[in-house]
């Protein structure tokens, strides 16, 4: 299994745990409010696995960094075309007007 999917499928186990510890220490009166504390640490949590995911990513060299040109292939593209791009121009005017301008 990849550093990434392992990263990737701690998300939310370390959400929870992040919850119950918080919830275990407002409940022993060490924090007085749980809510205060949590969305930041949340944030600071959900920013540190982004970064772990994305630096797992890089050491494999599966996927291009940020900044890095598009090249046309991916999943679903076909020899005619890309998944973003159709092979051939559309023109929506006559498709809305029935072919007439």
């Amino acid at each position: 299994m990849s550093r990434y999917i392992l990263i990737r499928r701690l998300r939310w186990p370390a959400v929870l745990l992040l919850i119950g510890v918080l919830a275990l220490l407002h409940q022993a009166g060490m924090i007085a409010h749980f809510w205060r504390l949590f969305w930041p640490l949340l944030l600071i949590m959900v920013g540190v696995l982004l970064l772990a995911e994305r630096a797992a990513l890089a050491a494999e060299g599966d996927a291009p960094l940020f900044g890095a040109p598009y090249t046309g292939a991916g999943q679903g593209a076909g020899p005619a075309g890309t998944a973003i791009m159709p092979s051939q121009p559309h023109d929506f005017e006559n498709d809305v007007n029935g072919g007439q301008r």
